[in-house]
This record gives structure tokens, sequence and C-alpha cells, in this order.
């Protein structure tokens, strides 16, 4: 056989290759939609950050009964990662996206690419500078609102303050320190010592504070943490300095070891997010776009609300 004759052969056995995935891959979608399943693809911030964990198992649980396939998977903090990841939902052909975006601008290419290829998308927890199809969350500004204003009182107006936030870019780390910066304006007797990034984790706080109290020492009279991890991590360091009792420290989020902190009086205060709410919202509003191609509300916000020793018990119940 000459060499012509083998590149012809050549020529159709790809020929036949390109064929046969093709009805592979039509196959494979009319199988699922025989079979009434939805497939998400899910990109979430950070799997290590309990808050996160927590909106995911909602996500699970509100996906249960409803033929409704989860293909979750983890950003790790890395917006490049997150828009890989999305890229490859597009690619599998996914039915909707749903985004817990690691970064306001750096994400929003995931949400641009998902738009281009007519996959809606959910925006859960976080937001991005491009408008995804719908939006679950909450007012980052005003959880920053609630926790500083209650430090502001504990402090009784004066002192001076440390401001422990979140990863420099991501939307909730702007929305809380916009927030914080509001409050303060009402309060002139109140001086930031030092605020700086511990970019959402306890034991990079834990070590920060540790840091502050050798620079400020019984100089501190109040810390706000952007979330619970932070402000766990920092009231660790505090009452191993002997300083807790001389100190109030609020954090956002609301997370098991905050709450029973709070029961315990150890945490003065924390900021109750909804994640289960945040969760089954999202998948929620997926399926309706999926379904009907429309949402009930574009924007669903769910409100913050402080926690206390007072009322402490029934949001550890709530959980």
């Amino acid at each position: 056989m000459n060499m012509k004759n083998l590149s012809g052969i050549s020529r159709f056995a790809t020929l036949a290759i390109c064929i046969s995935t093709l009805v592979m891959g039509a196959c494979a979608n009319k199988e699922k939609k025989a079979g009434k399943t939805h497939q998400i693809g899910v990109s979430m911030l950070s799997l290590q950050s309990e808050f996160v964990v927590n909106v995911k198992d909602a996500m699970e649980q509100a996906a249960m009964g409803d033929s409704v396939e989860l293909i979750i998977v983890d950003a790790e903090r890395n917006a490049d990662k997150q828009v890989q990841q999305v890229e490859t939902f597009i690619a599998r052909g996914v039915d909707a996206i749903i985004l817990n975006p690691c970064e306001v601008d750096a994400s929003s290419p995931a949400v641009d690419r998902a738009r281009k290829a007519g996959i809606p998308i959910v925006n859960v927890n976080s937001e991005t500078r491009s408008e995804p199809d719908a939006f679950v969350g909450s007012d980052d500004e005003e959880s920053a609102e609630i926790a500083l204003g209650h430090l502001a009182k504990l402090m009784g107006g004066n002192g001076n303050l440390l401001i422990i936030e979140g990863y420099i870019g991501q939307a909730a780390q702007i929305k809380r320190s916009a927030g914080a910066a509001r409050i303060l304006k009402d309060h002139p007797g109140i001086t930031v010592l030092a605020t700086q990034s511990a970019q959402w984790d306890r034991a990079k706080a834990m070590s920060l504070m540790e840091n502050w109290i050798q620079v400020y020492g019984g100089r501190i009279n109040g810390v706000f943490a952007q979330n619970d991890e932070m402000g766990m991590g920092a009231l660790q360091a505090l009452e191993q300095a002997g300083l807790k009792n001389k100190v109030p420290v609020i954090s956002i989020d609301a997370i098991a070891d905050a709450l029973k902190a709070v029961k315990e009086k150890r945490l003065d205060a924390t900021v109750y997010q909804d994640a289960k709410g945040q969760g089954s919202g999202a998948v929620k509003a997926a399926l309706s776009l999926i379904r009907t191609g429309k949402v009930d509300g574009k924007k669903v916000m769910i409100p913050f609300q402080l926690v206390t020793p007072s009322n402490v018990d029934s949001f550890m119940t709530a959980r």
C-alpha cells in the first residue's frame, strides 16, 4: 500500500473518531435530559472556610430532592483558577453555574464567559463587577455597620481600635471596610491604630494580633474582625496575653465556634449571616433560570442580625 492510500485512510479514521465523539456527546446530553437531571457547576471561594462550607452544605441539601446534580469545586481563593473552573463547566455543558466569587474584578471574566455561552450564572454570598443573572447574598456594608456600631457602644465611643480585614479585593472585604468607615465617621472619639488583612484565616489573624499586642499592648481598646475565623484568632491571642477582659472583640458570620464563644462570654458579639438561606436560595435561583429563564428577584438580600450573649441561644438552635 502506498503512502497516498495510507494518508487517505488516516483522514478517514480521524473523521470517524470525530463523528463518534459528536454522537457520544449528543447521546450523553440526551441521557441527561431523559433522566430529568439538571447539572449545576458550583465554584466555591474556599472550602477551608467554615462559613463557605456551610453555604455548600445548604446547596447540597436544597438539591437533594430536586433531581439536581451539583458539581462542586474549590477555587482555593484563586480567581484565575476559578475562571478556569467555569470554563470547564461551560465545556461540559452544565445547565447553570453558581459562583462564590474570589474577587470582585478578577472573578468577573467567569461571569462574562458563562453569559456569553448562554449558561445562566448565579453569584452567591459575594459579588463581581460583571453582573450575573442573579445574586443571592447579604449586604456586607450592613454587617460591618451592625458590628462596629455595637463595638462603639462597648467602647463608650472612645479609644483605640484595631481592624482585621479579609482577603483584599474580595467583595466582603471591600464592603465591610466601607460599612466600618461609615460608622467611624459618627464616632470621632475612636482612633484606628492599625488595619491589616489576615485573609479570612484564623491562624494568620492570631499571628497578626500577637504582633499588634507587642506593638500596642495596653493601648488596645477594641478589635473588629471582618469574619469569625479571624475574630477567633484575635480572641485567642488576646486571651493568651491576658488582655481579653479589657478588650471587646466583635466579628461576623456566626459560625459554630463564634456562637459558642459568645455563649461563654469570651467573644463579645458576632453578626449572623444566613448560610442556609444563601445556599438554598442560590440553588432555587439557578433552577428557576434553567426551567423558566427567569428568577423572582434578580437580587435576593438576606438580612444580617446581631448576636450577643442575651440572644445567642436562639441562633445556636437555628444552626
